[in-house]
This record gives structure tokens, C-alpha cells and sequence, in this order.
């Protein structure tokens, strides 16, 4: 049997929100947008999204310098709550599905936080636990980065959900998948892979607008691939397609699908890349998947385009055992900068999701989507990164984003064709750039392990995440 679940849209989602009603197509409240003349396509000929794992933008830089962090937040029946300093590691997977969005969120108060559940490690409601902030000794690496680049405070998802939803729309802005763009996947499939790989009897979720009503269908979404979709995926176009359609090399390295890659390699949902040659040429699916970035670097060999998804261990995914995710970011950065590569590629490193953790902020706007969701972290690094002065590095970025304006940037960089998503109406990250400014010298960053470390590292193969 379905679960469908009306959710008042109060008079058209503005007075929900706090902000202005969106309908496909309008334009996000803009923040400084980027000096009239600056062109990213003749600078930048490499983009490289790093996609890390389940942290809310309070959860790592609450404490940021002349960042919109806080630390106290709001809990319902209780008031004002102390946001503790805590490890990067932790055992709890707190909840972040969509109804465990619209719990946190309260209709705007943004004080529902503590009503979630961790799992089977961690039972019962959260409470103050997700009430937190990491130290920041913990994750120097990241705020290394921040202090020299730029720290970009108001990045939302693109929809309240988790993983298999965000990692969709890192590739192409939206999860919709109709013909008319009323119909969208939310949260996750009922099983593992999420993706073509999916045992057979394997469902989704939906939200699905309709008389002016957003309805959540639990269950009634189509199996995870697009060869079972309505019209076999035509109304689902990615960046590959448009990619594709410019002639610019692109890969996605990501783990093994039969591993944590089940959960975090969105193109295992696109038939035509599953079933295709490019399965095979553009995805380092392997056990190594790892280390090609950095062969690929040290070769001259890499991509214009490149989504790097980690393993669990280096992904920041709240575990007992996952706090190498600092350093795999500066590695990665530092064998960037030390490279040929380092005057002509944009770093972006951003969080799928807010993985249950408070952050106060409420999203600006609801689309008929579902979206935004919650703030999640992002960092932009580039030798024509934004800085306050010549003197002084680093830049933090008000500007409203989500996951769509990655997107535009890379369209606009490689002149390629809109996808007609999110990324039609989201700010574009080119504000985050100054490209009258002379390329800056790269200065290593430092971390606790080295590109060294994951060149030895082992994959750790563990699929934990649920959501």
C-alpha cells in the first residue's frame, strides 16, 4: 500500500518558507554577482567536484570567522541550545530523509532538530546530540582551505533528502523524471544498489505535485534505472549528456557499485551510461578508483570534469572510524596546486546533505519539488579564488546557492547547452571568482596524512550509509 501524505503548502509555500514561493524557472535572491567582463572559460579548463558526506554547514564551521554560523540553536519545548564541541568521528547516523527535513524544519522554526532517530547504534530520539559543532582542530585541513579560498555560507541542497537524491542532483540539478516535471525521486530505494544494479522488486520514493498540493508517495516511485521510467528516461537528461554533446572529457570516480559505490554512483541510475562503453571509460570503478585521480594528475591526463566520490572512510560520513576526510580533500587539493593543472582548475568541494545535524538557517524558498533543503558546506579553491584584499586571502561568499549553480558554472565554463533543471534558475559560483586578479601561488596545505597515505590506503568496501 502507498503512503501519501498532503503537506500544507501554506498559501503557496511563500509564508512556509520565509521567502519568496519558486516555480521552475525563477530566479534565486542573488547576492554580489560576478564583475561584468570576468569569463571563466578562459581561465578555467578543469573542474573537479568533490562530493563529501553528511554535514550540515553549523556542523563544521558554526565557529568560522565572519561566517552566518551560530552557537546556540533553537529545540521546540526546550529554547535555546548550546551547540557542544564534538569529535569529527561519532557512531550516529542520524536521519535525513525528506520527513525527517520537514520534522527539522517546523514550518520555519527550524527547532525540530532533536526529534530524530540514529539507527540502530543510536535509538531513540537525538535530543541535543545533534545539536553540534566539530572542533575545528579536527578539521584544520577545511578551514586551512576556507581561510585561503573561499567559504561559500549560504550553499543549500537542491532537496531535503539524502544521498541518493543529492548525488542526482550533482549531475544534473533535479530528480524529477516526467514528462510534465511534476514527479521527482525523494529519499532512497527500498533497496541496494541505488541504481540499475537494484535487485528486481526494487521501489522508490516520489513527491508529486498536483492541484496545487505536494504530495510524498511513499513506494510509488519507478525502479531506480531509467530504462523502467515513464518514456525511458527521455524527460531525465544529465551532464553527460550535454557534455557529451560539446565533446568534453568528464569521469566519475567513484567506488565499486558492488560496495559503498551502490549508494553514491548517481549515473548507475542513467541506463544509457550503465549499459554503455562509457561505464567502462569514464568511470575508474575499482578498488583504486582512489588513486586514479591521482595518476590521472601526475599523468596530465585528467578530465575536464570530474566528480570525485570517496570511500566511506574519507567521506566525513559520521562513523568511528571516518576522519581522514580532511586530509583526502588536501591531498587531492595539494596534488592539484602542485601540479601543471593548478592555473587552470576549479576545486569545488561541497556535502550532499545536512545528515541530521542542526544548522539554523532556514532554506530561502520551496519549489513544486520539494526544495531547497538545508545549508549544507561548500569551498571553492582556484588561483583566481575571490580574496577580501591582495593581502588578504580567503572569501567568504553570501551568495545563495545550491547544487544547480555548480552546474551552471560548468556549463558556462565549457559553453555547453542548459539542462533546463535547477541549474536554469540557480546563481551561478562564478561570483566566488576574480579573474582580473593575477593567478595566485599555490601554498601547500597541511594535513595529517599525506597523498602518500591513499595511495597505500586499502578500500574499506563498507556501504553504511542508509540515507
Amino acid at each position: 500500500m502507498l503512503g501519501v501524505r498532503a503537506l500544507a503548502l501554506c498559501a503557496g509555500l511563500a509564508a512556509c518558507s520565509g521567502g519568496s514561493a519558486s516555480v521552475p524557472g525563477a530566479a534565486i535572491p542573488s547576492g554580489q554577482q560576478a564583475a561584468r567582463g570576468d569569463s571563466s572559460s578562459k581561465y578555467i579548463s578543469h573542474v573537479i567536484i568533490m562530493v563529501q558526506e553528511n554535514r550540515s554547514f553549523d556542523d563544521l564551521f558554526a565557529t568560522f570567522p565572519g561566517a552566518d554560523g551560530v552557537r546556540w540553536g533553537k529545540m521546540e519545548h526546550r529554547g535555546p541550545v548550546k551547540l557542544q564541541q564534538v569529535n569529527l568521528t561519532g557512531p550516529c547516523d542520524w536521519g535525513h530523509s525528506y520527513e525527517t527535513f520537514r520534522k527539522d524544519y517546523n514550518h520555519g522554526k527550524m527547532n525540530g532538530f532533536g526529534l530524530e532517530g540514529g539507527g540502530p547504534r543510536c535509538p531513540g530520539p537525538a535530543g541535543t546530540k545533534v545539536y553540534q559543532y566539530v572542533d575545528p582542530a579536527q578539521i584544520a585541513p577545511y578551514w586551512d582551505i576556507a581561510s585561503q579560498y573561499v567559504l561559500a555560507d549560504h550553499t543549500f541542497q537542491t532537496e531535503g533528502s539524502g544521498s541518493f537524491t543529492s548525488h542526482q542532483d550533482l549531475i544534473r540539478g533535479a530528480t524529477t523524471y516526467d514528462k510534465f516535471a511534476v514527479k521527482s525521486l525523494v529519499d532512497f530505494p527500498s533497496q541496494r544498489p541505488w541504481g540499475c544494479d537494484a535487485k528486481p522488486g526494487t521501489t522508490t520514493s516520489r513527491l508529486h505535485w498536483t492541484k496545487k498540493k505536494l504530495l510524498y508517495e511513499n513506494g510509488a516511485g519507478p525502479y531506480p534505472c531509467t530504462k523502467y521510467f515513464p518514456y525511458r528516461g527521455l524527460y531525465y537528461p544529465t551532464m553527460r549528456d550535454v557534455l557529451d554533446a560539446k565533446g568534453v572529457s568528464w569521469k566519475y570516480y567513484s567506488p565499486p557499485v558492488h560496495g559503498v559505490g551502490g549508494l553514491w554512483n548517481a549515473f548507475d541510475l542513467v541506463a544509457s551510461v550503465r549499459f554503455g562503453p562509457e561505464w567502462i571509460n569514464n568511470f575508474p570503478g575499482t578498488p583504486n578508483f582512489e588513486k586514479q585521480i591521482f595518476y590521472d594528475i601526475s599523468a596530465g591526463t585528467l578530465p575536464a570534469v570530474s566528480w570525485l566520490i570517496p570511500d566511506d572512510v574519507n567521506s566525513d560520513h559520521p562513523g568511528p572510524q571516518n576522519d581522514d576526510g580532511p586530509s583526502w580533500v588536501a591531498s587531492v587539493v595539494n596534488a592539484v596546486g602542485q601540479s601543471s593543472y593548478w592555473q587552470s582548475t576549479a576545486i569545488i568541494v561541497v556535502w550532499d546533505d545536512w545528515g541530521g545535524f542542526y544548522d539554523h538557517v532556514p532554506p530561502p524558498f520551496f519549489d513544486i519539488w520539494g526544495g531547497l533543503g538545508f545549508r549544507v558546506p561548500m569551498m571553492i579553491v582556484s588561483a583566481y579564488a575571490r580574496q577580501m584584499s591582495p593581502s588578504k586571502p580567503g572569501y567568504i561568499s553570501h551568495t545563495i546557492y545550491e547544487f544547480g549553480s555548480i552546474l551552471r558554472f560548468v556549463e558556462d565554463t565549457f559553453g555547453l547547452a542548459r539542462l533546463g533543471t535547477t541549474d536554469s534558475r540557480a546563481n551561478s559560483i562564478a561570483d566566488s571568482f576574480n579573474f582580473r586578479q593575477p593567478p595566485r601561488a599555490f601554498k601547500q596545505i597541511p594535513a595529517p596524512h599525506s597523498r602518500e597515505y591513499f595511495l597505500r590506503q586499502k578500500p574499506s568496501g563498507r556501504p553504511i550509509d542508509s540515507e
